[in-house]
């Protein structure tokens, strides 16, 4: 029977600038797009005053991948070339699958306090679905259940299934798990995962030890990645323990990836940032 995994490595995200000068921390990215197959970068954009992530991310263009932005403070206003425009919120997601190719911008504004905070996940597409229809799915807070776990353990369910509650996400080609999981001080939990799937979790607020046998604990903003294995054990202390939980199908194919877009070879890619010069770029909607 497959072992529970074991912790391969930890990490803290690293301090960054993306869009036209917003302070975030980067989980993992932009490295070959194979660490984390198929997800490709994680950035957590959580600020606490407004000129960490004012000046916005203006329009821009994405071909190949899915972007998943979840919201937990502020807002974040989005606007794009097929023509929709709309607010996330806190509790609210936004995944965006950007197929054949689109171009969107995304301004975040901050609270009542000017606080700003949430996190965006890249997933690539495979070479079958790279040249698919760009969608949306905007999924507002009040849309994504709860599962109760054991000891007093949530965990909101954004795609995927876990303890009989799905997530309302669904239909995507790497059968992605996405959870933002708390537990509670003084908590042994043990989640569930397919294996073969890529799994990794990254600490949002008090520590947990992902690796019963090494028991350390780790802490906000902390990335963790597994081996393989049927499981993921989870131990809390005094503090206990929020993070995000992620798993997915990796796809095994070639990336070649400059900025926004992915696709599976250098051809490809040069093809897709000839188009954006010369104003053929998006298949569907209108150009910008």
């Amino acid at each position: 029977m497959p072992s529970i995994r074991r912790v391969r490595q930890l990490r803290e995200s690293k301090p960054t600038m993306e869009g036209a000068g917003v302070r975030l921390r980067r989980a993992f990215g932009f490295g070959s797009g194979s660490e984390l197959d198929p997800f490709l970068l994680l950035d957590d954009f959580r600020g606490e005053h407004p000129e960490d992530y004012r000046a916005g991310f203006p329009w821009h263009p994405h071909r190949g991948i899915e972007t998943i932005t979840y919201v937990l403070e502020g807002l974040v206003e989005h606007g794009d070339s097929l023509d929709n425009q709309g607010t996330i919120g806190p509790g609210d997601v936004q995944w965006m699958t950007a197929g054949s190719g689109i171009i969107h911008e995304e301004m975040p504004q901050g609270n009542a306090s000017g606080r700003m905070g949430g996190f965006q996940l890249w997933a690539n597409l495979p070479r079958s679905h790279k040249m698919m229809d760009p969608r949306y799915r905007d999924v507002k807070a009040a849309e994504i259940p709860e599962a109760v776990l054991p000891a007093g353990a949530r965990a909101r369910v954004i795609a995927g299934a876990i303890a009989g509650t799905e997530g309302p996400v669904r239909d995507v080609v790497i059968d992605p798990l996405y959870l933002d999981v708390t537990v509670p001080a003084g908590t042994k939990l043990e989640i569930a995962t397919p294996t073969g799937h890529t799994v990794f979790a990254y600490v949002i607020d008090g520590s947990a030890a992902f690796d019963l046998e090494r028991a350390r604990q780790v802490a906000d903003r902390t990335l963790v990645t597994f081996d393989d294995g049927a499981g993921v054990s989870v131990a809390t202390e005094q503090s206990g323990a929020r993070f995000l939980f992620v798993a997915g199908k990796p796809l095994h194919e070639p990336v070649a990836w400059r900025g926004p877009i992915v696709m599976n070879t250098d051809e490809e890619l040069a093809m897709a940032f000839r188009e954006f010069r010369e104003g053929t770029f998006i298949r569907h909607g209108r150009p910008r």
